[in-house]
């Protein structure tokens, strides 16, 4: 008998690529599987393979294909996994492979809706189909999620990953869910484990996330006499002809000079093209090439080895062992500094005479008004004015609190045109903006993310992902009028912004539970500092520099919010533009 012979898997994302070969590698191990993505013709294909395989094994097992199925999309996903039960089908292991390369650009640069995209594609579309899987598990049932080490932190250390932020956000979070949902499925017998295979043979890492991120590089600086817009337009003709037929590039060169010349010389403008893509594939190659060089045998792994190691991790001993770990599957040694630091370093108190701090706040008790109240003071007792734009979603006493002590309007900060336009009122009104401060406010208390409804979830990464990251860039185009259009006006230009929480929660008596839920937010937060940070200063050689503070210890101790005015003070001072810490967990002690 095959060793999954009788068993049932489920995988997201398997009409190509990854998903494909762990199909196929559990109907070769006996399994039944159930395929499902959005196209319906590569899971035709999928299924033709996986029916041959059937059938020379011999084993009994079958195929079922859903179609028509985006993972971020609730409805598809409900009727799916309602099908199923009412099929009365029990699925014995859930992997969740769907992904998209996401947006592959400098943050300042990203579409907002795109960085929503991919964070609902691979967070919330990993977050909902668990928590519609368990309508068709049963104890014994394993949920494995493939990530990337990509986000994960080392001591002190965390990954950037320059063009990727939403990427980098969305799987650090995922990294920290299965974590989480090891400690609130336990009652039900349910295990998860993460697994972050690192680089692999693929068409998108070779034809869409190396040549973009090329491209990227490009339109950055611009390209001989190409503006960046120039570039950028270029790009977008050009990226498709990589690794086509000679003739076929030399055609798509010169209709892309003859529809972008817009009165240019076309025979000037196809050499400078020719020469652009040129660059581009050298840089890609060259990206390729320094990463196998991270990698003690440069190999790359095969889909069919990530398939392999996703069996593994479903062998009952196996899971059991693992319940609950991330597996750093990535074996590229990637030297990094270390980001993550606990208290900042100290400066001389800055003077902030002349100068506007904007609050953007999104309280969730009494606490976050009051830190908001504490940090509001020390800037206006050193000299600064005040701006606090309060969330739509703040409980109402607490924006009256807010209100009745600084100058504060409610807000949709959601909206980023809305914040845009609040954001230009304050510097008309007020005055040059030394800083954005974004509070998250904490994470409300919650038995189990896992009992949320799509409705409460979605809330939860707009409040702890989303908003944050509008806020954040909307802040960089007040700092750099024009930088998304013209790049090289980062250079050398200044500014500060700092997000703050989520906090741990405090008390003797956490749980890891409630720590784990706090740590899904967190776990986006930290690679999406980090990844920005190294966008401003390596790729845009700006001085603004973007941090998170983390309130709360592990120990459960109340937070100290003289550390996060400590931490406030070395932001807008000099010296954190050559800082590679941005993330302070200013309550933790490290000896």
């Amino acid at each position: 008998m095959l060793k999954f012979q009788g068993k049932i898997a489920l995988i997201t994302g398997s009409g190509t690529g990854i998903g494909q070969a762990i199909a196929k590698k559990f109907v070769e191990n006996g399994a039944s599987v159930i395929i499902l993505g959005r196209r319906q013709e590569p899971l035709n294909e999928t299924s033709k393979i996986l029916e041959k395989i059937i059938a020379e094994k011999n084993s009994g097992a079958n195929v079922r294909i859903f179609s028509g199925v985006d993972v971020s999309d609730e409805l598809p996903m409900n009727n799916m996994f309602e099908s199923l039960k009412k099929d009365n089908v029990v699925i014995d292991y859930v992997i969740n492979n769907a992904g998209v390369s996401g947006p592959v650009t400098c943050f300042a640069n990203a579409s907002m809706d795109e960085f929503k995209s991919t964070i609902g594609i691979h967070l919330t579309g990993t977050f909902w189909g668990s928590v519609q899987a368990l309508k068709v598990m049963k104890a014994g049932g394993k949920i494995i999620t493939i990530s990337t080490f990509f986000t994960e932190e080392r001591p002190l250390e965390q990954r950037p990953y320059r063009f990727r932020s939403p990427y980098t956000a969305s799987q650090g979070a995922k990294n920290r869910l299965a974590e989480l949902m090891s400690w609130e499925l336990t009652d039900k017998g349910i295990i998860s484990i993460a697994t972050n295979p690192g680089p692999v043979h693929s068409d998108r890492i070779y034809k869409t996330v190396y040549p973009k991120a090329a491209a990227e590089f490009m339109r950055v600086s611009g390209f001989e006499d190409l503006t960046p817009i120039e570039v950028d337009a270029a790009n977008r003709e050009l990226l498709p002809l990589l690794g086509e037929d000679e003739n076929i590039v030399k055609e798509g060169i010169s209709k892309a000079a003859q529809k972008l010349a817009n009165g240019k010389d076309v025979s000037k403008l196809t050499n400078t093209f020719t020469s652009l893509l040129n660059k581009i594939q050298s840089i890609a190659e060259k990206v390729q090439n320094n990463t196998s060089h991270m990698i003690a045998n440069r190999e790359f792994l095969s889909q069919g080895q990530v398939a392999e190691s996703v069996l593994n991790l479903c062998d009952d001993e196996i899971a059991k062992i693992l319940n609950g770990k991330v597996i750093p599957g990535d074996r590229v040694f990637y030297p990094v500094k270390p980001h993550v630091g606990t208290t900042a370093p100290g400066v001389h108190q800055p003077d902030f005479t002349g100068k506007a701090v904007v609050f953007t706040i999104d309280a969730t008790d009494k606490s976050d008004a009051q830190r908001v109240e504490f940090l509001a003071q020390h800037v206006e007792k050193n000299g600064g004015k005040i701006a606090c734009f309060i969330s739509q979603s703040t409980p109402t006493e607490l924006q009256e609190y807010i209100s009745g002590k600084f100058h504060s309007h409610v807000v949709d900060i959601k909206n980023p045109d809305e914040v845009a336009r609040w954001l230009n009122t304050v510097k008309t009104n007020i005055g040059e903006i030394l800083a954005v401060v974004h509070i998250t406010g904490k994470l409300p208390e919650v038995s189990k993310l896992t009992d949320l409804s799509r409705a409460e979830w979605e809330e939860l990464t707009e409040k702890f992902i989303s908003t944050p990251a509008t806020v954040a860039q909307r802040a960089l185009e007040q700092f750099v009028p024009g930088g998304r259009d013209d790049p090289r006006l980062y250079n050398n230009s200044k500014g500060a912004i700092m997000i703050v929480g989520p906090d741990l929660p405090i008390g003797k008596k956490v749980t890891g539970t409630q720590r784990a839920q706090v740590e899904v937010f967190r776990g986006a937060l930290r690679p999406f500092t980090t990844t920005v940070n190294q966008e401003l200063s390596d790729v845009l050689g700006s001085k603004i520099r973007i941090f998170t503070i983390f309130p709360g210890s592990v120990t459960g101790s109340e937070p100290n919010n003289q550390r996060i005015a400590d931490a406030f003070n070395f932001l807008v001072s000099d010296n954190s533009a050559s800082s590679s810490e941005v993330t302070f967990c200013v309550d933790e002690i490290r000896e």
